[in-house]
C-alpha cells in the first residue's frame, strides 16, 4: 500500500483546497442525516468531497467515480490516506445521498464554498441579482408527442395489469403516426390536424377504459398517473398551468426574449453574487414568478449563507417595482434623476456596466458546472443542481486564486 503523500505534489490545488476546509466541521453538519443504528454508512468526507469534485470538474455521477479511481488527487481531497485501486461508491449513491440531504444539505455545500472566499465578500456591501432558466432533461413538446406517450403507457398499463381493453387500436395509430409525420408542411397541415385529434380522442378512450375496468387496488395505484393523462389530453393552447411533461410535470415554459431561443422549459433560478465574483446566493423557484417578487427570497438566503450586510443590489429593468426592500436599496437602470450631475449620472453608469458581470458568471456555471441541462429529477432537484453549481463555480474561484498566487 503506497501512501498519497509520498509521491503526489503536495503544492497541488487540490491538496490546498483539502487543506482550507474545515472538514470536521462539516461531518458535524452533516452527521444529522445519517442514523445511528444500522450497517456503517459511506463516510461523510468521502461523500461531500465526492459531490464537490462533481460540481467543480462538470462530470457525471458515473465519471466522478471512475475518474476517482485513476487520480490520487482526487483519493486525497475525499479523505484516502493510501492510493486505492477499486471504485469508492456505486454511482448510484449519489442520488441516495442527494435524496438524503435535499435542499437544506445542498444549501449548506454553496454555504461551505461561500465561507472559503470570505476574505472577499465579508466587507461588501453591494451584490449584483439577476435570474436564468435552467433547462430540464425533456424533449421539446408537442401535443402529438404527450399524446403518444400517453397511449402508449395506457397500452403498457394494461399488459401489466391484465387488463382487456374494448380496443387496442394497433393498426390505427401505425396510420395516425405517419400522418402527424412532417405535419407543418403546408400540404399536409390539414391531415395532420384530422390526426392529431384523433389521437386525443384514442388517448381520452383508452383513459376512461382504463378507469373503468379497474378494480379498487388498482385505481388506488394508478390514480395520479390517471389524472395526470386525462389533464395532458384535455388542455387547450391559452391554458394556464399547461403539463409539458409526463415525468417532470412541474417543468415551465418560459419566454426570456432569446432571439435564438424564444421558449425554454425548466425553471427560473435567481443567482446573487458580489464585486469580487463570488457567488452569495444561488435558489430556485416554482412556476414563472415576476423577477421582482423573487429579489426579497434571494436577499433572505444571502443573509442566512453570508456576513454580508447588503445595502445595495443592483439589478436590470425586469426587477422594477420596488425601489427598497427592508435596509437594502433596489437599483434599477434608468432610475436617475435629471437633477443629477455629470459625475453622478457616469458614476452610476459604470454600476449598471458592473452588473452586466453577471451574465458570463450563469454562463460559466451552464457551461462548467452542470446548470446547462438539468437531469436531477422534480423541484428538490432543480434547487440541488443550481446550488451545486454555484458552489463549484466558489471553488473554482478559489483555485484560481491559488494558481494565480503559485
Amino acid at each position: 500500500q503506497t501512501p498519497l503523500k509520498n509521491f503526489i505534489n503536495m503544492e497541488h490545488e487540490l491538496v490546498q483546497l483539502a487543506e482550507a476546509i474545515d472538514w470536521d466541521s462539516v461531518e458535524n453538519e452533516f452527521k444529522g442525516y445519517f442514523a445511528e443504528l444500522g450497517r456503517p454508512g459511506v463516510p461523510i468526507r468521502r461523500m461531500v468531497g465526492l459531490m464537490l469534485l462533481k460540481s467543480l470538474y462538470n462530470l457525471s455521477d458515473e465519471n466522478t467515480v471512475a475518474r476517482w479511481v485513476e487520480n490520487p488527487y482526487y483519493q486525497y481531497f475525499t479523505g484516502e490516506f493510501v492510493f486505492q485501486t477499486q471504485p469508492p461508491i456505486d454511482p448510484a449513491d449519489f442520488s441516495k445521498f442527494r435524496r438524503r440531504i435535499g435542499e437544506e444539505g445542498a444549501e449548506k455545500l454553496l454555504k461551505l464554498s461561500i465561507q472559503l472566499n470570505a476574505d472577499e465578500c465579508s466587507q461588501e456591501t453591494e451584490v449584483m441579482v439577476d435570474t436564468t432558466v435552467q433547462e430540464k432533461n425533456i424533449t421539446f413538446p408537442t401535443d402529438v408527442k404527450l399524446t403518444r406517450k400517453i397511449i402508449a403507457r395506457c397500452l403498457l398499463m394494461a399488459r401489466k395489469e391484465n387488463i382487456t381493453l374494448r380496443r387496442t387500436y394497433t393498426r390505427e395509430l401505425k396510420a395516425l403516426n405517419l400522418q402527424t409525420r412532417f405535419m407543418n408542411h403546408p400540404k399536409r397541415k390539414r391531415e395532420g390536424q384530422k390526426a392529431k385529434k384523433r389521437l386525443q380522442t384514442i388517448g381520452k378512450a383508452l383513459v376512461n377504459d382504463l378507469e373503468r375496468k379497474m378494480n379498487s387496488r388498482q385505481r388506488k395505484l394508478y390514480l395520479n398517473d390517471l389524472l395526470l393523462y386525462a389533464k395532458v389530453l384535455t388542455q387547450k393552447r391559452a391554458d394556464k398551468q399547461k403539463i409539458y411533461s409526463l415525468h417532470e410535470p412541474e417543468v415551465q415554459c418560459i419566454a426570456k426574449g432569446k432571439e435564438h431561443k424564444q421558449y425554454e422549459f425548466g425553471n427560473k433560478s435567481s443567482i446573487a453574487k458580489t464585486k469580487t465574483g463570488v457567488i452569495v446566493g444561488a435558489m430556485t423557484f416554482k412556476g414563472n414568478p415576476f423577477d421582482g417578487h423573487t429579489l426579497p427570497e434571494q436577499l433572505d438566503q444571502i443573509k442566512r449563507l453570508s456576513d454580508m450586510t447588503v445595502l445595495s443590489a443592483v439589478v436590470d429593468r425586469g426587477y422594477r417595482g420596488r425601489k427598497w426592500i427592508d435596509e437594502t436599496k433596489v437599483e434599477i437602470p434608468g432610475n436617475g434623476k435629471r437633477s443629477d450631475s455629470y459625475y453622478q449620472k457616469q458614476k452610476a453608469r459604470k454600476k449598471f456596466c458592473r452588473r452586466a458581470g453577471i451574465e458570463p458568471v450563469i454562463g460559466h456555471l451552464k457551461q462548467d458546472h452542470r446548470m446547462q441541462r438539468n437531469y436531477l429529477k422534480g423541484a428538490v432537484g432543480d434547487a440541488i443542481n443550481t446550488m451545486l453549481a454555484a458552489a463549484g463555480y466558489n471553488l473554482k474561484h478559489w483555485l484560481n486564486k491559488v494558481i494565480f498566487v503559485l
